[in-house]
């Protein structure tokens, strides 16, 4: 993320002294100055501008993260997964969406998580990678240490690693959200961006759209606990951190590196005369996986086009869609509906339902919402996915469902 933001009171040069006014007697003391970067001090970063010293923890103990652990899709074949069935109406007063996830694909380089919640989440921070967080519905206040961010249905929460943070969700709907967890960071695709990171001319979405803190968020507090998520000698682990002053003490920060929200109805998406591959509908990309937006569109005005996808193979990739709005035409009649997940894995044919190739021939447009993750290493089911799996999908192209 190269788009520079100033927010609050920085100084004019950086790494220089910067002093609070009054402070009674003596000189007014210094902010403490915190540099948040990537890849070693070699990518983008910001400065925040701290009241007291970021790094004073009064305690330190084990936390037992959510459970990760993943099973293989041995043997082989598609999956169809229904999210809105992970999480009873009984269950959503106690759950919040950092404890509450439950992961229903993963690999090494990203989880796939679904959370249902009414409930505030504690203070969290994911030191392992970058999140995406997509709102399916709801909507919730993310305070974050940048400030805060208000999320609605159809927002990206993008959130950068070690982001100290929290959900609150408002209103009288609970937060259903889609978490995408990277093992590293995510950026637009590097073919949208200018040498220099500026969003180009043929990109689907640019700077306008993407929103990010307005005003830094001051909050007081002593003895404060954060969960850490952090890699470990053994895989992903959890610490409880407390801290001895509130973390949200920043005066103000400036950079290229913060959280942000995108709404998915921003994304302008391009058509051509026969049908576009999933590249078209890229978003973001991350370590060996990218994300892509399906969004209500115009479709293939080629005379002979045929608007649905045709049948394709991921030679080198497994393909998991998250159906959340419109009506998806290529997968009527296998089961999929709002809140449904499919997993096409790499070494399987896969395309639209029987019937969708005939009933799409003359259409113009495609009322669908659909967010889309590919991953290049496989995927295996996470306890979320196993426990609302649709055991008939696989065989719904031969016509056969029990």
């Amino acid at each position: 993320m190269a788009h520079y933001r100033r927010v609050g009171d920085v100084p004019p040069k950086r790494h220089t002294q910067h002093r609070r006014d009054g402070g009674g007697e003596g000189e007014p003391r210094l902010y403490y100055e915190e540099l948040m970067g990537e890849e070693g001090f070699s990518s983008d970063s910001s400065l925040l501008y701290h009241r007291e010293i970021p790094s004073a923890i009064v305690d330190s103990q084990a936390w037992d993260v959510p459970d990760a652990s993943t099973t293989p899709n041995h043997p082989l074949k598609p999956r169809h997964l229904k999210l809105h069935e992970l999480f009873p109406k009984e269950t959503w007063a106690e759950t919040d969406v950092v404890t509450g996830r439950r992961v229903i694909l993963g690999n090494n380089d990203v989880r796939l998580s679904y959370v249902v919640s009414a409930a505030d989440s504690p203070l969290y921070r994911n030191a392992t990678g970058d999140e995406i967080v997509y709102v399916e519905s709801g909507t919730a206040t993310v305070e974050t240490v940048f400030g805060r961010l208000s999320a609605r249905e159809g927002d990206y929460v993008v959130i950068p690693a070690s982001t100290t943070h929290r959900w609150l969700p408002t209103g009288d709907q609970p937060l259903r959200a889609y978490v995408i967890e990277a093992s590293g960071h995510v950026a637009p695709p590097k073919r949208y961006l200018s040498r220099y990171g500026q969003f180009l001319e043929h990109s689907p979405y640019c700077e306008r759209d993407l929103h990010g803190p307005d005003e830094p968020l001051q909050m007081e507090g002593t003895d404060v606990e954060v969960l850490v998520k952090h890699r470990g000698s053994r895989g992903v682990t959890g610490t409880r951190m407390t801290y001895a002053r509130h973390p949200f003490d920043v005066v103000g920060w400036d950079g290229c590196l913060y959280p942000f929200t995108f709404s998915i109805h921003d994304f302008e998406p391009i058509t051509g005369r026969v049908h576009q591959p999933p590249p078209a509908h890229q978003v973001f990309e991350g370590r060996n996986f990218v994300v892509c937006n399906f969004v209500p569109r115009k479709v293939d005005y080629h005379p002979l086009s045929i608007p649905v996808p045709y049948y394709h193979s991921n030679v080198d990739s497994d393909e998991v869609m998250f159906y959340c709005g419109g009506d998806y035409e290529a997968r009527k009649g296998s089961g999929i509906g709002q809140g449904s997940v499919s997993l096409h894995p790499g070494g399987f044919a896969h395309g639209p339902q029987p019937g969708a190739y005939e009933r799409s021939v003359g259409v113009d447009f495609f009322d669908e919402l659909a967010v889309m993750v590919d991953t290049f290493h496989p995927l295996e089911l996470g306890e979320g996915g196993l426990a609302c799996e649709d055991g008939d999908y696989a065989w719904t192209w031969a016509g056969r469902r029990s």
